[in-house]
């Protein structure tokens, strides 16, 4: 079983992987890197969710890469056209032949022995084991699992004659036209599929246990297509990008100020487009804005639905599955031919991979991330997670141009192996995304790094702060400890005279 050695691995060929990868190639470009990808076409995510009307729940101009800008005006763009983005950004920076598909990667671990990471993948097609190595290991997985879904069991699921559905496996032959469908959910993925299937059902409902905050958003920017008549495209797409930067922080930060009058204000802004023959209860959450991710939805498609007639929306607690639907424990039954279970994702680090130094288990979450990025106490491992306050990619795009900093700074100075360190009593019990009370987050907070009391240990989700932090702070830090295989072989011969 041959060992194929690069000085880079990146796990996941979606969104942050290529993205992460790009930056390699511009800023470092004598690396050797490799993506393993477990599914067989590039795009992660954007490859994965199939179903109804898939997009992003942010605005494109911030959500595309900043070395790569997506000059559209659709705010909120389709699954099919971001994979197509990501794939095309692949193809223009070369890194579609460094892709291994069809790879689940089950384990790493490293050897202090020759300072670096080995790591086994399984080949999915074939059954094969196949052992890789490296010098420096990134994670781009996201945070959750694209195996399965969150399914919570109901009450009488086998009484029901109809089909049920997850949305992370939406069946490519389904077809719901004329037919009564429930939507269990309330988040982005069931905003997103009830306006998309209205039109085709007989009926669509949604049901939420809970409501969340949702607003609309023009599905066209016209205020930048304007601009591009009076100046260069670019320049117009450029000013757009900076103004949706500072809205999302504006957005945020007024939620965490103000929450009472945000929550008034996002209220009346519903009130406005479902009119009156909607009841407000079903959109008034029982927590304040921000404490779960806003729900976006272009040019009130789903207020329109619901007005309209073609959809109608259910606040109540599921008391079990019957024959011909659902039965509410209000007593009222929801007739359905199919039910679409929205109910969210399961959390799962580094797509499952086991970590281990030396043969030893590493858990990620008893660990800090040293700037958002690297792990505590593990050589040369970093995590690309994106914002959950605002655009994925624009903690992205800092976070892998800071590794090729990292990585230069390292070749210039002949190190090998950076380790950040806790040299200041930092770690909290807080998990670093524990303020978010969305189901998915709080079931297992704990698997997550912890979060730091200070700098540079906090994650801070705030992008003005990370940028400083990670693209014009010194790369220096005496909380990185550095080595160079050399020093290592010198003081391991040191070891071994005085032994002898």
């Amino acid at each position: 079983m041959s060992k194929q050695h690069y000085n880079v691995i990146i796990i996941g060929a979606g969104l942050s992987g290529v993205g992460t990868a790009c930056h390699l190639a511009e800023d470092c470009p004598e690396k050797s890197v490799a993506l393993l990808e477990r599914r067989e076409r590039i795009g992660g995510t954007w490859d994965l969710f199939r179903y109804p009307g898939i997009r992003s729940d942010s605005d494109m101009l911030t959500f595309g890469y900043s070395f790569r800008p997506w000059n559209g005006l659709k705010i909120l763009a389709d699954g099919g056209s971001i994979r197509d983005y990501i794939e095309k950004t692949a193809d223009q920076y070369c890194i579609k032949d460094k892709i291994h598909y069809g790879l689940t990667t089950t384990s790493a671990n490293w050897s202090s022995e020759d300072q670096r990471w080995h790591v086994t993948a399984h080949h999915d097609a074939s059954g094969q084991t196949k052992t890789y190595s490296c010098d420096f290991l990134i994670s781009c997985t996201g945070y959750y699992s694209h195996d399965e879904g969150f399914r919570p069991e109901f009450p009488g699921e086998s009484d029901f004659d109809g089909k049920i559905i997850h949305p992370q496996h939406w069946p490519e032959d389904l077809d719901y036209s004329g037919k009564k469908v429930v939507v269990i959910g309330s988040g982005a993925t069931a905003v997103t599929l009830i306006p998309s299937m209205a039109e085709k059902t007989r009926h669509i409902t949604m049901l939420q246990r809970s409501p969340s905050y949702v607003y609309s958003i023009p599905s066209v920017d016209k205020m930048t297509a304007a601009l591009s008549k009076v100046m260069p495209s670019s320049w117009a797409f450029d000013l757009a990008r900076r103004r949706n930067i500072l809205m999302q922080r504006t957005v945020f930060v007024a939620c965490r100020r103000w929450p009472k009058f945000m929550r008034r204000f996002l209220l009346s802004h519903v009130r406005k487009h479902v009119g009156p023959n909607v009841d407000m209860k079903h959109f008034s959450p029982s927590y304040m804005p921000w404490d779960e991710r806003l729900c976006a939805v272009p040019d009130a498609d789903l207020f329109k639905a619901l007005r309209k007639g073609t959809a109608s929306i259910e606040t109540g607690h599921i008391e079990r599955f019957t024959r011909n639907g659902i039965l509410l424990k209000s007593g009222k039954e929801l007739e359905a031919d199919i039910i679409i279970t929205a109910t969210g994702l399961n959390l799962q680090m580094f797509g499952g991979m086991e970590l281990s130094v030396d043969g030893n288990p590493e858990t990620v979450g008893d660990k800090m991330l040293y700037k958002g990025v690297l792990l505590e106490r593990l050589p040369n491992l970093a995590w690309i997670i994106g914002y959950t306050n605002s655009s994925w990619t624009l903690k992205l795009d800092i976070a892998a141009e800071y590794l090729a900093r990292l990585m230069n700074y390292m070749k210039s100075r002949s190190l090998d192996v950076v380790i950040p360190k806790d040299i200041d009593g930092s770690k909290m019990s807080e998990g670093i995304l524990d303020s978010i009370k969305a189901g998915y987050v709080q079931r297992r907070k704990h698997h997550l790094p912890r979060q730091g009391k200070n700098y540079p240990w906090q994650m801070s989700m705030n992008y003005r702060q990370d940028r400083k932090m990670l693209i014009e702070d010194s790369v220096e830090d005496e909380r990185l400890v550095f080595r160079s295989r050399k020093e290592q072989k010198k003081t391991k011969r040191k070891t071994r005279t005085a032994a002898a």
